[in-house]
Parts: structure tokens; C-alpha cells; sequence
């Protein structure tokens, strides 16, 4: 429950219990090492214990101002980084989590990473290249908007290399972020999981919306006649390169709201198991203060 205190909504007693439904929210959806997703399975309209965005509120901006918070001291500490990986099917939410939950964070030390048709340079190197070259420097948030899962999925499903080269990507793919976990880059990959209807009724709110018409690609609809086929690929990669260090969630996509506040939770999770400290003063603050006093005394 929440109150209104000058027409903002403040959290109660209960905010604790909130929180550790939360927590056992997220634990929900994170794939286990080892173990084998069955996207069917998973409810993509499970929206928690909010009924709707506006119960949902006040625990979003909470997370939100802790996440702003924590990504600051992340900065300043200075010893660590952090990747977030976003993948989903046409329409499944990338950009909306990046606007609305990782929005929060300062842009000086925050930056996203596209992952499109690969350029004549990135297809000439490794696949694995461009990953590697937009990895997060030390104190700094990275957010792939697509991954370097791309080369397990859209690859397989249009047959674009034989089945023997994809398949050796996935250990590939395991080496590659275990090198990054060892050099203090924490990894969290998410699947947006949204329904077949539901992403037809995103494409017609599009149509609808003279606003959203620049979204509209060809790709998209051709794409969709392939929803099965990405079905398996996604199970696959999500099953063979989810790590203790490299996670996988498969967060319910349907109520965008939820999605947000799922992400933003497991977000501010991860940060604040990290152990993260400003660093010590560079300067004399004994000989600042008295420059100060000095100062102020003229």
C-alpha cells in the first residue's frame, strides 16, 4: 500500500514485503545454469502483485532513483563495469527499458551499443569483434541493444552459415563473457517474452500512430512468419549460455509496465552486490578546508 504526501506516493509499512515479492519475482525468471527453457511455459502477461502501471508506480520510481544512484557510485568507484544485453522479438520492448528503466542513468557514464546488419568492417572480423569493441570500460554502463546473440539467431533461422559454425558460437559466446566477468564486467542478458498477439496488436497500434509510423519496417512482418523457428533459437541460446556469471532472464514482455519494473529490480540487484565505494580523496581536503576558511574570510 501508499499513501499521497504533496501529490507524490510514498511508500508504507509494507514497502518491505513488497520488496521481497519482488526479489522472488525475479529469481522466477532467471534461467538456471543447465537447465532447458521452454518458452511456452512462460505466462508473457504475468504482471506480479500490481494489478495495473498505476499501483506499480511508486515502486518503479523507487527503483529508478536507486538505480540513478548506484550507477554513480559505479562510476566513481570506478573498479567494475556493467553489461546489460537486451534481445526480443519485433516490438518486444528494447528501446521502451532503455528509455524508461536505464533512462535513469547518467549519460556521462551510460551509452547503448546497436546491434544491426553487420558493416562491411564488422562482417570482415570475428563475429564476435564488435562485441568486444563496444564492451563497457571500467565504470561505465554498457547497454547492447541487440547482442552478439544475433549471430546464433538470425544466422540459424535464415540458414545464412551451416548448422557446424553456429553451434560452435554458443561456447564461443561463454568464453567470450567469462573473459569479461574475470575483468570485472558484470554481465546481465535479458529476453524480452512477449506473445504473437500481443506484438500483432504493437504492430497496429503503429499503423494507428502517424507518431510511430517511422518504426514501421518491411522486416518486421517478414520476420514474423519465422516466430517459431526464432522460438527454438531463443530457447537454445537461453538454455546453453546462461551462466552464474552471465545470466539470462526471461522477463514477461505483455505489460510493458512490468517489464520495466522486473528489469529496473534485478538492475539495482546486481549493483548493489558488487560492493561498490567512492574512493578515497585525491586532494588534502585538510589543506582544502583551510583554503576554503582563507577564502571565505576575505
Amino acid at each position: 500500500m501508499h499513501e499521497r504526501r504533496g501529490g507524490k506516493p510514498v511508500w508504507t509499512a509494507d514497502f518491505g514485503v513488497r520488496i521481497h515479492q519482488v526479489m522472488n519475482e525475479s529469481e522466477r525468471f532467471r534461467v538456471a545454469p543447465g537447465s532447458r527453457v521452454k518458452l511456452s511455459d512462460v505466462d508473457p502477461a504475468f504482471k506480479g502483485h500490481h494489478p495495473d502501471h498505476a499501483a506499480a508506480a511508486a515502486e518503479l520510481q523507487h527503483y529508478t532513483e536507486r538505480l540513478r544512484a548506484l550507477q554513480e557510485l559505479l562510476y566513481a568507484d570506478g573498479r567494475h563495469s556493467l553489461l546489460i544485453c537486451l534481445q526480443a522479438m519485433d516490438t518486444g520492448g528494447k528501446d521502451g527499458v532503455i528509455n524508461h528503466v536505464l533512462g535513469a542513468m547518467n549519460p556521462q557514464g551510460c551509452r547503448v551499443a546497436h546491434f544491426r546488419r553487420p558493416s562491411p568492417e564488422e562482417a570482415a572480423h570475428d563475429f564476435l569483434w564488435r562485441a568486444h569493441r563496444d564492451a563497457p570500460a571500467r565504470g561505465e554502463v554498457v547497454i547492447f541493444n541487440r547482442s552478439h546473440y544475433e549471430d546464433v539467431l538470425v544466422v540459424r533461422v535464415h540458414e545464412l552459415i551451416d548448422k557446424t559454425v553456429w553451434m560452435e558460437r554458443y561456447a564461443r559466446i561463454n568464453e567470450f563473457e567469462r573473459n569479461l566477468a574475470d575483468d570485472g564486467v558484470a554481465i546481465l542478458k535479458f529476453y524480452l517474452h512477449i506473445s504473437s498477439e500481443e506484438q500483432l496488436a504493437r504492430f497496429k497500434a503503429r499503423l494507428e500512430d502517424p507518431s510511430k509510423h517511422w518504426k514501421i519496417s518491411v522486416s518486421d512482418y517478414a520476420e514474423r512468419k519465422f516466430w517459431p523457428q526464432y522460438q527454438r533459437a531463443y530457447e537454445d541460446a537461453l538454455s546453453r549460455c546462461s551462466t552464474g556469471h552471465a545470466p539470462w532472464y526471461v522477463i514477461p514482455g505483455n505489460h510493458k509496465w512490468f517489464r520495466n519494473l522486473a528489469i529496473a529490480r534485478i538492475v539495482v540487484e546486481r549493483l548493489e552486490a558488487m560492493n561498490l565505494k567512492y574512493p578515497a580523496p585525491a586532494a588534502d581536503l585538510a589543506e582544502i578546508r583551510r583554503e576554503y576558511h582563507s577564502a571565505a574570510q576575505r
